[in-house]
């Protein structure tokens, strides 16, 4: 998250039970008011804030019961984004207990139930964000590997609403920022179309979809991702339209269950993530829970899987065929192709050959989301035979049975 030393500091000591406690303290809104202001950037000459900090900070003023601070905070950020709906209904329960105390949030008179709701889920994972303090000596199981071209890579938490931004220097990876976003009406593990449900898996950005392009709904922009993905499909899930996507010019932010399946942003925020997506490159993984291990750990976990991958590489270039195969697990399929299929055509194949020579370059290499058994790998080929040339970028996915890594699936990417 942004650095913020009020809150680096304050977030680490805040007890858990200010979450309860804002429910039963403060917030309501003039609902009338709220969405139908327009966008807003901080005026010429103002100083740019934090908006979710600025909130974070309210919130613990009211707990404090300095509820005259509170207003004048969060009198900042309804100035600077007046179209912060969760700033706005704080401040109007704010002004509401000037003159009658409040037994929880949302009590503005003819406020609708389900929006309040909304807001008061948004309020909670708000804090809850900066309750967690991230684990800052581990990272996330799934990055074992990421190519020369990956410069940053994506995680999607929708336990935590939260969207963290890694990179990829010099071999090493280093936390670069994290997000407040929107997932799913109906949670996660997508499976089929019209679920409104987020998918949970590894993907990668495919396009780029600027405002013009697109409907009010999603803001400053689209970054449409690869689900479903081949492990999707031979699994039997289906749909598609999953994207990383902004906010109308209407809302700052959307309550963290409120989409169709795709995971939104702040306008804000997508721009900045924005910046270093690519097209094709730039991996996304979806999570319900991040796996936090030690960089030692994660080494561990990478040399394990990579080693199993350059044994293939090498049985496939000494032309044992048998040997080869053995990487292929029992329930492996390309295509239409089963393992027996696929063992009588490589055999076939090898039989007519008198040497191979296999490069693989561009490794990247990810664990699977929910599954300590399932890695996903990419990689350019760059086959030659005796007969036949050829290269390729090719994508398998790897399964561990027993304390051995094997194919479970493998096809162009």
């Amino acid at each position: 998250m942004r650095e913020m030393t009020f809150f680096r500091a304050a977030r680490i000591s805040l007890p858990l039970r200010l979450i309860a406690a804002v429910a039963l303290t403060a917030c309501a809104c003039h609902v009338a008011a709220m969405g139908r202001q327009p966008a807003s950037k901080p005026a010429t000459g103002q100083s740019q804030i934090e908006p979710e900090a600025m909130l974070i900070k309210t919130l613990i003023e009211i707990r404090n019961n300095r509820l005259d601070v509170a207003l004048a905070e969060v009198e900042k950020v309804v100035q600077n984004y007046p179209n912060f709906r969760l700033a706005q209904l704080i401040k109007g329960d704010l002004l509401l207990a000037r003159s009658r105390p409040l037994r929880g949030l949302g009590e503005a008179p003819n406020a609708p139930r389900d929006r309040i709701d909304d807001l008061r889920d948004e309020a909670r994972v708000r804090l809850a964000r900066y309750q967690f303090e991230r684990p800052a000596d581990r990272v996330p199981r799934y990055l074992l590997q990421l190519n020369p071209e990956q410069k940053h890579a994506l995680i999607v938490d929708t336990r935590q609403s939260t969207l963290y931004v890694f990179e990829h220097h010099d071999g090493v990876l280093q936390y670069v920022a994290d997000y407040y976003i929107a997932s799913g009406k109906n949670g996660t593990d997508k499976t089929k179309n019209g679920d409104r449900k987020t998918p949970l898996g590894v993907y990668h950005v495919t396009d780029n979809l600027p405002r013009k392009k697109l409907g009010a709904l999603y803001g400053s922009g689209a970054f449409p991702i690869s689900y479903p993905n081949e492990l999707d499909r031979r699994e039997g899930r289906n749909g598609n339209g999953i994207w990383l996507h902004g906010t109308p010019s209407d809302t700052y932010s959307r309550p963290p269950r409120s989409s169709d399946g795709c995971v939104a942003l702040t306008n804000e925020d997508l721009d900045a993530i924005g910046k270093n997506l690519r097209v094709g490159v730039t991996p996304v993984i979806i999570t319900e829970g991040i796996d936090w291990v030690t960089p030692d750990a994660l080494e561990s976990s990478r040399r394990s899987l990579l080693q199993s991958v350059e044994n293939w590489r090498r049985d496939w270039e000494s032309l044992n065929t048998e040997s080869y195969l053995k990487h292929y697990a029992p329930g492996f399929s390309s295509g239409e192709q089963d393992l027996a299929a696929w063992s009588q055509q490589k055999r076939q194949v090898n039989s007519g050959k008198s040497w191979i020579k296999l490069k693989i370059a561009r490794i990247s290499a990810f664990l699977y989301p929910g599954r300590n058994d399932l890695a996903v790998v990419t990689f350019d080929q760059n086959y030659a035979s005796s007969n036949l040339t050829n290269q390729m970028t090719k994508r398998q996915y790897w399964i561990n049975e027993k304390g051995a890594w094997r194919i479970l699936y493998e096809g162009g990417a």
